[in-house]
C-alpha cells in the first residue's frame, strides 16, 4: 500500500448488515469498485464490501464502497 493511498479493508458479513440496517439500504445501492482497482484488498471477490479510511482535513472519513 502507497504512504499516501487510503486504508481499505474488508468488512465482515455481520459489519455488511449492520452497515445496511443503519442507512437502510440494499447491497446494490452501495457505491461500486472495480474488482481490477489496485487498492483493493486480496482475496476480495465480486459482492464484498470495503471500508476506506480517508483523512479528509485531519478528521478520518469513512466511506463504503461494494466490489463489483
Amino acid at each position: 500500500m502507497h504512504a499516501l493511498q487510503p486504508k481499505h479493508s474488508k468488512l465482515k458479513p455481520d459489519e455488511v448488515k449492520k452497515i445496511l440496517e443503519k442507512y437502510n439500504i440494499t447491497i446494490s445501492q452501495l457505491p461500486k469498485i472495480s474488482i481490477k482497482d489496485a487498492a483493493i484488498p486480496e482475496g476480495c471477490t465480486q459482492g464484498d464490501v470495503l471500508k476506506i479510511e480517508r483523512k479528509e482535513e485531519g478528521k478520518s472519513v469513512i466511506y463504503h464502497r461494494v466490489v463489483a
